[in-house]
């Protein structure tokens, strides 16, 4: 971990009857920045998490620089755009996030390779503003995320409060009310944390987490998950993708009429169909365990496909060929999907609740498995 601060006081001597004060030099700066920089490492990779605490200026923007000492390769950012020439990174603010106020703090995130050793950055700079001394990182050693994992690669083990940080945001694209998203310590699919959503019922009881994704046309996701309530013969929803080729609506999937379905917000496209062979050729989601759920979306040849617990659900797959009952319906149009976001949570269009926890997300230009 490492904290920088610096200050400098006159100082004073007193003696019996006699005081002598010594002028003190030019006082020194306060230092433009501080920085957090904690690493979760495995033999290859890592990911590190930056926290900026900003001086006594305040920032329309930022940018903070640095080098790395070691064979480092950033491979992808959030909450920042950041990137990489030879051994010099730099992380630049987004618009939701560039506003930077004396004292107040930003976090973002990175992941990457190295070989070797992985040592701590040594020079940061605010705006091109050195932060000053640095002190050692905080480092942890973990399993290395899932093959195929490109994008977002989180098991939640870094998440230090009870609400979701770092690369995650807390929020809904229309309402919320009463749902709630927190981190959970004492249920978890693989170490010792997860997300836990307390979904409510009613249509502005909306409750997510959600990251950015990195550009690509072709994009695969897997998730863990687990919840409470079967689901319902209403709609509901706990992942939705926003599709920019679609007017930025959502690509949803949750569960109508008991079972696993995609819904299509733009034009309320299901998938399956919902009539009863339709419906016959889905699954329900388990309660009480989790499950292993799987998507893979081809925006250029328009294609889905998904997964439970590795098998693939016959009525959730659009191929390209209007099927009856399966995506005669959402071929109706043509659809070439391309996804900004992933959010997790729970999304109730009549009085359905549910209590859900997210764990093990990961996503790429690949297959990952469960």
């Amino acid at each position: 971990m490492k904290r920088f601060a610096a200050a400098l006081a006159g100082l004073c001597l007193a003696a019996a009857g006699t005081t002598a004060v010594l002028a003190a030099g030019p006082a020194a700066a306060a230092p433009a920045c501080g920085v957090d920089y904690h690493v979760d490492q495995w033999a290859t990779g890592f990911t590190a998490q930056v926290t900026v605490t900003n001086g006594a200026t305040a920032l329309a923007s930022w940018t903070l620089s640095w080098h790395y000492a070691g064979t480092q390769v950033v491979t992808s950012g959030w909450n920042a755009t950041v990137r990489q020439s030879g051994t010099a990174v730099t992380a630049e603010s987004l618009p939701y996030n560039a506003s930077l106020p004396a004292g107040g703090t930003v976090t973002f995130g990175l992941q990457g390779t190295y070989s070797g050793s992985n040592p701590a950055p040594g020079d940061f700079a605010l705006n091109g503003v050195s932060c000053g001394g640095e002190a050692p990182p905080t480092t942890t050693t973990s399993s290395p995320p899932p093959a195929g994992c490109a994008d977002v690669c989180d098991d939640f083990e870094q998440q230090t409060g009870t609400t979701p940080g770092g690369r995650w945001t807390i929020g809904a694209a229309n309402c919320t009310g009463t749902g709630t998203v927190s981190v959970d310590s004492t249920v978890a699919h693989s170490g010792t944390r997860s997300v836990k959503v307390t979904g409510q019922g009613g249509y502005c009881n909306h409750a997510f987490l959600g990251t950015p994704l990195a550009t690509g046309t072709v994009r695969y996701g897997r998730l863990w998950v687990r919840h409470t309530t079967p689901l319902p013969a209403g709609h509901v929803t706990f992942l939705a993708l926003k599709d920019s080729a679609d007017g930025g609506r959502d690509l949803r999937a949750g569960g109508q009429n008991r079972a696993l379905q995609w819904n299509r917000e733009s034009d309320d496209a299901t998938l399956p169909a919902q009539s009863p062979a339709g419906v016959a050729l889905s699954v329900p989601l388990p309660t009480g365990t989790w499950s292993c759920f799987e998507f893979g979306i081809d925006g250029p040849a328009g294609q889905l496909r998904t997964w439970l617990n590795g098998t693939e659900v016959p009525g959730l797959v659009v191929d390209g060929v209007p099927t009856p009952d399966v995506d005669q319906q959402w071929l109706a149009r043509a659809w070439h999907p391309s996804l900004t976001d992933l959010r997790l949570g729970w999304e109730s269009y009549g009085t359905d609740a549910d209590t859900l926890w997210f764990d093990d997300v990961a996503t790429g230009p690949a297959r990952i498995g469960c």
